[in-house]
């Protein structure tokens, strides 16, 4: 017995190096969170506060919901998600009002954690650039982005009073001409197809914006997926071979991580990286954001942030360490990144 302790020790001691080259502290910035929900309704900025210090998030992109949904006459309960019934939603104006009051409530060195993002204007109206100037001239330094612009977007597009919007009609064309000007990001959602065809049947709407406005710097969310699109095809076999060539093609194209690519995609059934996305990301290390894509509710904001680790792991750690966190920041305008050095 006395002989096998020594070996054990030995052991042991070979295999502390490995443990301390995997244990990886990662700070992280949330480059999608919706501060209220499709009913303009929050938990409130220091629930907010307390779950970031909780999952060690330095950074918050923060935008208001561009849609209310409508509790309809007829309804005699009041729905619980957008797609809880068929009542409509509306372009509503005000959730940036909401976001903006969020952040007067902070102090200074609490408000450099926040980045908020303009997102309430109706993408099918051309006077929509005329009004995002006035919020800009309303607020001034305080938006750093636009979006979550919704354009497909499951049955958001076909509960939307009035026109569907498309990625490359007349309204936002004038949108992205005024983003380039003031320096700011687009988050833009855009689903890349329709819930059967097993194509990028709508790539063609992302990519004419692409092409025609080079000097935009578009965040494409959740690369164009959706918990719908999976409810009717499990996985986008194409994704990854079309993603992989829109970054060859167009340097102003960055992707967005939350909500449905971390799995099946990130990650297969059990949890491991797979070494296709692994390699992309290593490919286009400046060009993969992450986030929560949380809705007004920060219980889970942590978790959210933390389920990304197996993926980041796998990443050499300079890498993983832009994914997480300085990615998102180096996309925000170039007066704010000079603030927060």
């Amino acid at each position: 017995m006395p002989k096998k302790r020594p070996a054990l020790l030995l052991a042991l001691f070979l295999c502390l190096p490995l443990a301390c080259a995997k244990a990886r502290d990662y700070r992280y910035s949330d480059a999608h969170l919706h501060y209220v929900d499709f009913f303009q309704e929050t938990d409130g900025m220091q629930k907010l506060l307390k779950a970031m210090d909780a999952g060690g998030i330095d950074h918050v992109m923060i935008s208001g919901i561009p849609v209310a949904k409508k509790w309809h006459e007829n309804e005699p309960k009041r729905p619980r998600y957008y797609a809880g019934d068929d009542a409509p939603v509306y372009w509503y104006s005000a959730t940036d009002v909401l976001v903006a009051a969020a952040l007067e409530e902070l102090d200074e060195e609490q408000r450099k954690r926040f980045h908020p993002f303009l997102s309430g204007f109706n993408p099918n109206d051309k006077n929509a650039d005329a009004h995002i100037r006035r919020m800009l001239e309303l607020h001034p330094g305080l938006w750093q982005g636009l979006g979550e612009v919704f354009t497909r977007h499951d049955d958001v597009t076909a509960l939307t009073e009035g026109d569907t919007p498309r990625a490359n009609n007349e309204a936002l064309t004038r949108v992205y001409h005024l983003a380039a000007e003031f320096d700011l990001p687009v988050l833009l959602h855009s689903n890349i197809t329709s819930k059967r065809e097993r194509n990028p049947l709508y790539l063609a709407e992302l990519e004419e914006p692409l092409r025609n406005h080079p000097h935009t710097r578009f965040i494409w969310a959740h690369a164009g997926t959706s918990m719908e699109l999976h409810r009717h095809q499990e996985k986008l076999e194409f994704l990854y071979d079309t993603v992989s060539r829109l970054l060859g093609d167009y340097s102003n194209l960055y992707i967005d991580l939350s909500w449905t690519m971390l799995r099946p995609y990130l990650l297969d059934e059990q949890g491991n990286p797979d070494p296709k996305w692994v390699a992309l990301v290593e490919q286009y290390p400046d060009r993969f954001v992450i986030g929560s894509d949380v809705l007004g509710r920060f219980d889970s904001l942590a978790s959210g942030m933390q389920a990304f680790e197996p993926f980041l792991d796998a990443l050499p750690e300079s890498v993983a360490q832009g994914v997480a966190r300085d990615n998102f920041l180096a996309l925000l305008p170039r007066k704010r990144q000079r603030q927060l050095r």
